[in-house]
């Protein structure tokens, strides 16, 4: 007789058995419960980090940018504070220049000595008004009245400083602007009987060559009786012709001293 096979048992499924600690604790598996592996950061695709490389070097590039603008700001502050600070500083200058002139002073007692024992006559101011600035169109006529003209309308162009001693007599409206310039003009007689003499030339040429701002020429249209004129803006001193070399020189020294670049002239500071 065939034995029975036997029909193997449903062995029942098993179950995850969970125990806890405690209350409020995380379950705990089984040891057979099987792991599951840890997922792994995915990277992002190459598109995506080339943007964010591409990105990253435009902000620092747009930094870079910013520093140097901030720095070329700064240096821009910079020259232009030290611009405005030359130019006031040349203004101030300029205007130091302008309004910082000597007074008019006195001539020596010594040269007023010398001048009158000369048959000199007084240092006289000519006109009440001797306003400055008021000019001429270039070339015009004045038609002085004065002789030599020591204020006045005149040439818009003085003479130049150079040549210091002239042979041959100068343009009395251009002589005048150099007057309202603070110039002192020393006039002679060249000719005639009442002419300078040579020595009494030669020293105030050797004063016009040693000093600025004073010229020597001769002049045709002196007073008669007059062969030597100091003249100064609106001031004038007149001598015959028996001056020394010694006398004309101290007066014409002193008379320099008193009055080339003071405020006497309108525009004493001007070349």
């Amino acid at each position: 007789m065939a034995k029975k096979r036997r029909r193997p048992r449903n062995r029942p499924q098993q179950r995850t058995a969970t125990r806890t600690k405690g209350p409020g604790a995380a379950p705990e598996t089984d040891l057979d419960e099987p792991t599951r592996p840890a997922q792994t950061a995915k990277r992002p695709p190459a598109g995506e980090r080339a943007r964010s490389v591409r990105a990253e070097r435009k902000e620092m590039a747009r930094q870079e940018r910013e520093r140097a603008r901030k720095a070329i700001a700064r240096r821009s502050g910079i020259r232009r504070g030290l611009t405005i600070a030359s130019v006031v500083a040349v203004l101030g200058i300029g205007a130091w220049l302008i309004f910082s002139v000597d007074s008019p002073g006195a001539v020596s007692a010594q040269a007023l000595e010398v001048g009158a024992a000369a048959g000199c006559g007084d240092i006289v101011t000519p006109a009440a008004e001797a306003p400055g600035g008021n000019h001429l169109a270039s070339g015009e006529p004045a038609g002085y009245t004065e002789h030599p003209a020591t204020s006045g309308a005149h040439d818009p162009s003085p003479l130049p400083s150079e040549p210091a001693v002239h042979t041959e007599p100068i343009r009395e409206e251009n002589a005048v602007h150099n007057l309202e310039h603070g110039y002192v003009i020393l006039y002679y007689r060249a000719n005639g009987p009442q002419a300078l003499s040579v020595d009494v030339l030669a020293r105030l040429a050797q004063i016009a060559e040693g000093q600025e701002k004073v010229l020597v020429a001769p002049y045709p249209d002196l007073e008669e009786g007059t062969s030597f004129a100091i003249t100064a803006w609106n001031k004038l001193w007149e001598c015959p012709a028996d001056v020394t070399p010694e006398d004309a020189g101290i007066m014409a020294n002193a008379f320099i001293e008193a009055y080339r670049g003071t405020s006497n002239a309108p525009e004493a500071n001007a070349a």
